[in-house]
């Protein structure tokens, strides 16, 4: 009988992601992004950037949709159906250009999604399904002795193994 998958058995490489450390602005993000997504036409699942600190430690990551919010200017913060509420028409192609050439200066980590989760490679698939389940994550990293990082599982591998296992003949 063939025992479950391993987590070491579907994690990809780190290196699959484009990757950057915690100082750099939004604007220089915004650049490699295009550069490792937009342009080169690669849309890997999810488009994610990993930021990582001075020693090469995994700090967080980084989605397009992250970016977008940390140039979000403050008052469309507020309630949007106020905005969408007011009587005159907004102009809602300059609204991003205000304040947003200011916000593009700001350091990465202060928009990044902090990493907080980590499986080892020999646990199980299932942990890191429940892990990315309860904690709402699309990428889960993978760290040796809870130190070195050594890959990534991404949630459309977990699927695929759990889902290969549950229709098992």
């Amino acid at each position: 009988m063939q025992t479950a998958k391993n987590v070491k058995d579907i994690m990809i490489g780190v290196f699959d992601y484009p990757h950057i450390p915690y100082w750099f602005s939004i604007s220089q993000a915004i650049r490699i992004a295009k550069v490792s997504f937009i342009n080169s036409k690669k849309y890997p699942e999810p488009m994610v950037i990993l930021i990582f600190d001075e020693k090469y430690n995994l700090m967080g990551t980084l989605t397009l949709k992250d970016i977008l919010k940390g140039l979000e200017p403050g008052f469309l913060k507020q309630t949007t159906q106020a905005l969408f509420s007011e009587e005159k028409e907004m102009e809602w192609d300059t609204l991003f250009k205000q304040e947003s050439k200011e916000l593009v200066e700001k350091p990465v980590r202060e928009i990044m999604i902090s990493a907080q989760y980590f499986v080892e490679p020999n646990e199980s698939v299932t942990k890191a399904a429940y892990i990315m389940i309860h904690h709402d994550l699309i990428l889960l990293p993978v760290l040796e002795n809870k130190r070195k990082l050594i890959g990534l599982v991404r949630m459309i591998e977990v699927f695929d193994a759990i889902s290969d296992e549950i229709l098992k003949e």
